[in-house]
């Protein structure tokens, strides 16, 4: 009986590192078509990690399998989204919350740090920058609440709709006036400071009450 021939795991998790992070960057949108020869071609690996990273995506939900195209990236349905975001919004209320009440001196100025390198990517309209930034600020507010399992899971969340969060802040940033990008962030830098959890808390549940509200729009209008 044959027995089959498990792929390096470090060689596996090297081509998953490398699909993930086209896939979360963008570069790899929805629909893009996972051939195994092209991708293990451009990695230098053979084709086994390549289909084992593959089948890891689907598992995660990053690509699914279509008929007569093999497996794509996954898009993520505006109703996908609106569950997306809901459950968002209400780990992420607890999370600021939590996070402002026990933030330290260090961790507020990490958070200034990240949102002057934010405001830096905005200027030079570097959108997955900006979102790299947005999302370093707000991991270092809510791992001060000192709950890992909290943070891994809203970080999970983001990593699941980071294509709809592309969109949305080129978007942002093509509307004259739009400060969405940065205002939030830097109301929330100022209640971590004063360590107002009650207003980091209604921060994070307007903000995302805001996107939730745009993807509710583009439903409407489908």
């Amino acid at each position: 009986m044959s027995k089959r021939v498990e792929p390096s795991p470090s060689l596996t998790d090297k081509v998953y590192a490398v699909l993930h992070e086209a896939i979360t960057s963008g570069e790899y949108p929805a629909g893009y078509r996972l051939r195994i020869r092209d991708i293990a071609a451009e990695v230098g690996t053979s084709v086994m990690p390549v289909r084992e990273a593959i089948r890891r995506l689907e598992e995660a939900g990053f690509a699914e399998r279509v008929p007569h195209k093999g497996s794509v990236v996954k898009g993520q349905h505006l109703a996908e989204l609106l569950h997306i975001y809901g459950t968002r919004q209400i780990l992420e209320v607890e999370a600021a919350r939590r996070g402002t009440a026990q933030i330290d001196e260090a961790g507020v100025a990490r958070m200034r740090e990240e949102f002057e390198l934010m405001r830096r990517a905005i200027t030079e309209g570097a959108v997955v920058r900006y979102l790299d930034h947005d999302e370093a600020l707000l991991t270092v507010l809510y791992e001060a609440a000192g709950n890992p399992v909290l943070v891994s899971t809203i970080r999970t969340l983001w990593q699941h709709c980071r294509a709809y969060k592309i969109v949305g802040a080129r978007a942002s940033l093509d509307t004259p006036g739009d400060d969405s990008l940065w205002r939030y962030q830097e109301d929330l830098l100022k209640a971590a400071q004063s360590h107002d959890a009650d207003a980091a808390a209604a921060i994070s549940n307007e903000s995302l009450a805001n996107a939730t509200d745009r993807i509710k729009a583009q439903l409407v209008s489908r």
